[in-house]
This record gives C-alpha cells, sequence and structure tokens, in this order.
C-alpha cells in the first residue's frame, strides 16, 4: 500500500577493528581523555553500560539522549541499548508513538527497486511483513508492537526542554547539557556522549541556531516555508470490504476502471488506492482540507483506516495550530463518512470507527547536515561510503495551498543514504532521524518513508554501541571501518547497505 498521492561464536569482525593503528588500548585512552579535556567535553566512556549515572544534583547522565518518541528514534534507543549503551526517550508530546500510534497513520509504505524487490530492512521488516500479512492490521496490533520495541528502555512523556548548554568542541559546537521540566513540574537536566532529535517539530534542533535547508516553496520559488499538508486519518467499521472489490472487477479491463473511478485506482483483498474522481466532487467546511484520492487499508472484520483527507498550514510546533487541525478533521470526518456512503461501492453502512488523537505530519523544517542527500543522488542510483540505508521509494511531494494535487518527480532505483545524511552540521553530536533527514525537498519526497528512514536509526543505534566501545567517535569513522561495519551488519543482522 503507497502513501503516494493516489491522484498523481567466533569473535565478531568489529571486535578486530584496529581504530587506534600501533597504539595500545591504555595509551588509546590516555589520549581520548587529553581530548575531552581540552575541548571542554563532558563525556566518559560508559562505566557502568546501561545503568545511567550522575552528574550531580537533579543530572543524569547517559550515552544517549533521544528526544521524541516517533518510530525512527524508538528503534535507534533501542538497537543502542541492545548494544549496551545508557539510553532514555525525553518525549515533549503527551503520549508516546507519534504518528504511528497516536496519529494512527497505519498504512505502511513498502520502498523497493525498480525490481519490485522490497527494501524493508531491520526491526522494521518484522512489522511490515506481520502488517503485509494481515496479522498487524489493527491499531492494538501496532500498540503491540510499540510496546514491545519500547519495553526496558527509560521513556519520559510530557517534558518541556528549558534550555541547552552549548559548548565549542574544537571546530565544531557539542551539546553538553539539556535541562527539562517533567510532567510533574519537576526541573532535571541530563547530559550525553550523543543527542538525536526525533520529534516531527524540532523540540530539539529548532534551539541550536542552524541552518533550513528550502521546503516545498522552493517548488515555485516561494518566499515563505512551506510544508505539505498533513494528514487526519479516518477510521470506519461496518464496510463490506467483497463488495468492493466485487464491483471494481465487474468494472475491469483496469482501463475501464480507472476512467470511471481515477488514475492508479486499484483494490485486492488487502488494500485500495485512488477513486480520486469520487472525490472531486467534495467540498468541506473548511478552506484548510481537502479529500484527496484514498489509501484505505483493510483492517479485517468490516474495519479500514483511510489515509486522504488533508489539512493545510498546519505548524506541528505550535499546540493550538495542532490542536485546531485535529478538531477541524474530526468534524470533518462525519462528513466524509456521508459522501463514501453515497459513492464508494461497500461502504453504504459504514460508521466512524473512533477518531485519532493526533496527526500524520509529513514535512516540517529540516535542517542542514553535513551531507545533504539530493535528487540527483536519488535518481542516480548513488551508493555512499557510510551509507546507513537503502531507499527506492518513488520522489512523492503530497499538496500544500500552493501545490494543491501534489507533484511527482519519478520512481527512482534503490539508493544508498549516508550517515552525514543524519549528522547536524556544525555539531560533533547531534544525531537528527525520521523525517529531520538532511535531504533536499525533491529528495526528501522518497526517503521520507518510515520504512527507509527507520532502518536508517536502527543502523545509527547499532553503530553508536560499537563505536562506544571501542572509544571512537561519529566523525572520525573512515571507510575502512564502514567497511568492516557493512560486513558485520550483513552477517550478523541480515542488514544490506552495499547493493
Amino acid at each position: 500500500m503507497s502513501e503516494r498521492n493516489p491522484e498523481s561464536g567466533k569473535l565478531a569482525p568489529w571486535k578486530r577493528w584496529k581504530w587506534f593503528g600501533p597504539m595500545t588500548r591504555a595509551k588509546a585512552v590516555v589520549v581520548l581523555a587529553a581530548l575531552f579535556f581540552v575541548t571542554n567535553a563532558v563525556f566518559v566512556a560508559a562505566d557502568s553500560m546501561g545503568k545511567p549515572g550522575s552528574c550531580g544534583p537533579d543530572c543524569t547522565r547517559y550515552d544517549v539522549v533521544v528526544v521524541g518518541s516517533e518510530v525512527p528514534g524508538v528503534l535507534l534507543a533501542k538497537a543502542a541499548r541492545e548494544q549496551g549503551l545508557r539510553v532514555v526517550i525525553l518525549d515533549p508530546r503527551e503520549k508516546p508513538g507519534g504518528e504511528l500510534i497516536q496519529g494512527q497513520m497505519q498504512v505502511l509504505d513498502e520502498p523497493n527497486d525498480n525490481r519490485k524487490r522490497s527494501l524493508v530492512q531491520g526491526e522494521f521488516k518484522k512489522l511490515f511483513d506481520a502488517y503485509k500479512a494481515g496479522t498487524v492490521r489493527k491499531h492494538e496490533d501496532f500498540e503491540r508492537y510499540f510496546q514491545r520495541w519500547i519495553r526496558g528502555i527509560t521513556l519520559h512523556s510530557g517534558i518541556a526542554i528549558q534550555s541547552v548548554e552549548i559548548v565549542t568542541a574544537g571546530t565544531e559546537l557539542s551539546i553538553r547539557s539539556l535541562t527539562y521540566r517533567n510532567r510533574n513540574g519537576r526541573v532535571l537536566t541530563v547530559q550525553a556522549r550523543y543527542w538525536v532529535e526525533n520529534t516531527d517539530f524540532n523540540a530539539l534542533t529548532g534551539r541550536l541556531g542552524v541552518k533550513r535547508i528550502p521546503g516545498m516553496e522552493s517548488l515555485y520559488n516561494g518566499k515563505k516555508p512551506d510544508y505539505m499538508a498533513a494528514t487526519y486519518m479516518i477510521k470506519l467499521k461496518k464496510v463490506n470490504w467483497a463488495k468492493l472489490h466485487r464491483a471494481i472487477l465487474d468494472d475491469y479491463p483496469l482501463r475501464n476502471v480507472q476512467q470511471k473511478y481515477g488514475p492508479n485506482t486499484y483494490v485486492d483483498w488487502n488494500f485500495a488506492t485512488g477513486f480520486s474522481n469520487l472525490m472531486t466532487g467534495y467540498k468541506p467546511q473548511d478552506e484548510q482540507l481537502r479529500l484527496r484520492g484514498l489509501n484505505i487499508t483493510n483492517q479485517k472484520n468490516g474495519e479500514v483506516i483511510i489515509n486522504g483527507l488533508l489539512i493545510y498550514d498546519v505548524d506541528p510546533a505550535d499546540p493550538v495550530s495542532v490542536a485546531t487541525a485535529i478538531r477541524k478533521g474530526r468534524a470533518e470526518a462525519p462528513r466524509v463518512l456521508a459522501h463514501l456512503r453515497k459513492h464508494l461501492p461497500g461502504f453504504e453502512k459504514a460508521e466512524l470507527n473512533g477518531f485519532p488523537e493526533y496527526l500524520y505530519i509529513r514535512d516540517y523544517n529540516r535542517f542542514e547536515t553535513k551531507y545533504v542527500l539530493n535528487e540527483r543522488d536519488v535518481k542516480e542510483g548513488r551508493m555512499f561510503w557510510d551509507n546507513v540505508s537503502i531507499g527506492g521509494y518513488a520522489m512523492d511531494l503530497q499538496g500544500t495551498r500552493a501545490i494543491p494535487l501534489g507533484i511527482g518527480f519519478g520512481k527512482p532505483d534503490r539508493y544508498g543514504i549516508p550517515l552525514r545524511s543524519f549528522q547536524l552540521k556544525e555539531y560533533d553530536n547531534v544525531l537528527v532521524v525520521g523525517k529531520n533527514i538532511g535531504a533536499t525537498i525533491k529528495a526528501y519526497g522518497s526517503a521520507r518513508i518510515m520504512a527507509t528512514t527507520a532502518l536508517a536509526a536502527e543502523t545509527i543505534g547499532i553503530l553508536l554501541g560499537r563505536e562506544t566501545h571501542e572509544n571512537k567517535r561519529l566523525s572520525d569513522l573512515t571507510p575502512a571501518d564502514f567497511r568492516r561495519f557493512h560486513a558485520y551488519l550483513e552477517k550478523y543482522k541480515r542488514i544490506v547497505l552495499t547493493r
């Protein structure tokens, strides 16, 4: 199913890494200690793996602090913890799970190459395979997977960042500490070796004074930042999927189906997409909303979930903007239902089946990383020496007010995404994951897919564990280091990032 616009034993190889050449480990530790002192860094090697340390009253030291509970960062935290690191997730939202759990964006996309071979790998593949097989379709199924991922990880929801302490680290900047207020009003401080931006509204990186990558406005020379529309997911029950399926088959061949229902219209026993011709006549009660063509997942037993109701101009960093959009989406849902009951076969007796508590946010500010993935990289299938993920989804950009129907730039073959596209420029210890990836807007249209960014985040989590044990920073890794790392992933994790 596509988010694409329907309208348009032996010693592991890693342990043999020789990062310090002829130096002994003892000498290396001395050198690192000296470097940390010179650069005012407060980080130390993990002396009690998995257990946070103290850095003073109401201050706790971790190896990794993840800000936000979107899926990619959760998988990074999970992988890092499994490597023995001390990890915490600080979530500014009131409840964890982001777009997948709170926004219920449970219509999963599959990146693939030009031979239709799936590029879904890693931990996320377990969920995706169950989704395709039909054993994970309903909200409670996704919730169980999410709870499994966060099991054993310290997670604090409802926090508010108060301040971020930034220091100089050689030629770059470094976050030394972060102070936040928890939901009980207590002010606490954390220190970490690495910090991870994992929200959909720049809760961390928005405070760091870094340069924004131009977004949707760059496609039409706009003067103000512009973003793809958000979606409010529509949940229905008492849908007769067999009738929908039969109605489409009765109109075959496919050319006739698409002439009647709209381009890209397709239905099987699990998914349906298209129907844009049936949606064009729909007039929402608020101009901020638009009903585009539909992506529908059959959740079984008459239940479906629909990605189709767009909401323009949502600012995910503004609680009032978010609350207003949710209120408008919820108010529009009964009208959408009435339209579907009238026009879509099998939906004649459908009813609303609850409401998501949050939105599906596709797009917000992305800031410059050490390498910004671009359209040419994607189209030419470039592979990087420091690959942490493989993409292959279409370069698909959903609508804005200025481009209401969205726009596409073609389907690439497989391409690599480097670690450097997740390392914030000018900072030596800040990572960005998920939709925060460093990519131009056209490249982002492909790279934004959850399966792609989840793989990158998990890979980075593994890498953080390995480099911490070997006392080396991510910025110091070489092509030779990555050749060993890629071999390790392929042999022990069945993750292939080189081809």
